[in-house]
């Protein structure tokens, strides 16, 4: 059975909920469509997101049913909720794949300080940086961290985010690393959104090990990942010279995947490293920023299926001129997402729709190319594969968005064109909140 075909089955008459009257963007490749019924190409654009014209999604136990043209759509019973789409695009819910969403205070005069000539690393080397926000998130509490990043998560809720990525990496020892991961995860269990869970404990060296960062890496090896294991998904690492060594970062990384977790890199932000590749040669998920990757780096990251996530935001803030190598990711066809990378220093960005603009602008993506950065491709990055398109046997997370064409998501600076939030199936209460402020 292709998955083409797979559209049109029908696996309950009595599902939870219909969404009818929508314009679906369900971002499956052309390969993924061709070989549907000879009926339904007509209902069907696959080079451009994917897209049913006029149809009808149904949703039962929170995963996609089946999908029909909406003059296709058989009779239900009476008491199934029906959400009208009235001609609104209908997309999979945003996945944000790259955040430090959990942070204590804020770097607002180092942002002042670059503005005044002074560079990210200069900043970084004399004690601010990364290791401001470190000293703020040790002395903050569990609560005190939720509470902020739920603050910043209503934001990008509002904005169609239905899964979001969160990393550690402001605490650099055992007690904090793990009072930053159960802080993510209580954001996602308190305001009803998935939260994938990264452990970055090499994010910088800690000022008590200043000058001994070999032995912080088998602190972070010996103790802190075998103890954070059930905290989190996956381990990541900066490598960087500001930050950690190949080697270095090799280490922690294999230490993460030896414990079952999967790995990230931050690579080739600053400086060429051969990270990239490296990773991806021991089954990394994605490699993030990129901006000094390689062609070469590319053809590595196709081969063993790496996800190439692009930060548009740092490179932004930080007035960087270097630029992601587009079109070798394009001619090698790495999958490429795009994130927020929020943060408190170099992405203090919490609109990814923002973000997406700057992908386009910036980088040079077509705004198809983004939103699959932010759908499925984003998934690729967290390894999921139950979301990030629109197609039976899904999660059915959508956003829906009140524009003539998908492209128009990302088109307005400052504007929010989502309309409706569900997750699982069901309007999200945290989506609902925010916009009742």
């Amino acid at each position: 059975m292709t998955e083409g075909q797979t559209l049109r089955i029908h696996r309950s008459n009595s599902p939870d909920t219909l969404f009818r009257g929508f314009k679906i963007a369900t971002m499956l490749e052309s390969s993924e469509l061709e070989n549907a019924q000879p009926d339904l190409p007509c209902a069907l654009n696959p080079t451009n997101y994917g897209t049913i014209e006029k149809g009808t999604l149904a949703v039962t136990d929170g995963v996609i049913d089946w999908i029909v043209p909406e003059s296709e759509t058989p009779q239900v019973p009476a008491d199934v909720e029906i959400i009208e789409g009235a001609g609104k695009w209908l997309t999979p819910g945003l996945i944000d794949c790259h955040t430090h969403l959990v942070y204590g205070g804020d770097r607002a005069s180092e942002w002042e300080a670059r503005l005044g000539g002074q560079s990210y690393q200069a900043i970084a080397k004399a004690g601010g940086g990364i290791l401001s926000s470190v000293r703020a998130t040790r002395a903050a509490s569990e609560d005190e961290l939720v509470e902020s990043a739920t603050k910043r998560l209503m934001y990008l809720l509002s904005e169609g985010v239905t899964t979001i990525e969160i990393k550690s990496g402001y605490g650099l020892d055992l007690e904090n690393e793990i009072k930053m991961l159960r802080a993510a995860n209580r954001v996602g269990a308190e305001n009803r959104v998935d939260v994938f869970s990264t452990l970055l404990s090499a994010h910088a060296v800690p000022p008590e090990f200043a000058q001994r960062p070999d032995d912080y890496v088998t602190l972070i090896c010996e103790e802190i990942i075998p103890t954070a294991k059930d905290e989190c998904h996956a381990v990541d690492a900066f490598c960087e010279s500001i930050a950690f060594s190949v080697e270095q970062t090799k280490r922690v990384l294999m230490t993460g995947k030896d414990c079952g977790l999967s790995i990230k890199v931050h690579a080739e932000q600053l400086t060429h490293t051969g990270i990239a590749a490296e990773v991806a040669k021991m089954g990394g998920l994605s490699a993030d920023h990129l901006e000094f990757l390689t062609a070469a780096d590319c053809a590595v990251l196709a081969e063993h299926g790496t996800v190439a996530t692009l930060l548009p935001g740092a490179f932004f803030c930080l007035q960087e001129t270097q630029k992601p190598p587009l079109e070798a990711l394009r001619n090698h066809h790495v999958p490429i997402a795009i994130a927020t990378d929020c943060n408190p220093g170099s992405s203090p960005v919490v609109s990814i729709l923002t973000i997406g603009n700057m992908a386009c602008n910036l980088f040079g993506m077509t705004p198809e190319e983004t939103l699959k950065g932010m759908t499925r491709n984003a998934a690729l990055a967290l390894g999921l594969n139950d979301r990030g398109v629109i197609k039976p046997g899904a999660i059915a997370d959508f956003a829906v968005w009140d524009v003539a064409s998908p492209g128009e998501i990302f088109y307005q600076i400052g504007a929010n064109p989502c309309v409706d939030v569900f997750k699982n199936g069901k309007r999200s209460r945290s989506w609902v909140a925010h916009e009742q402020r």
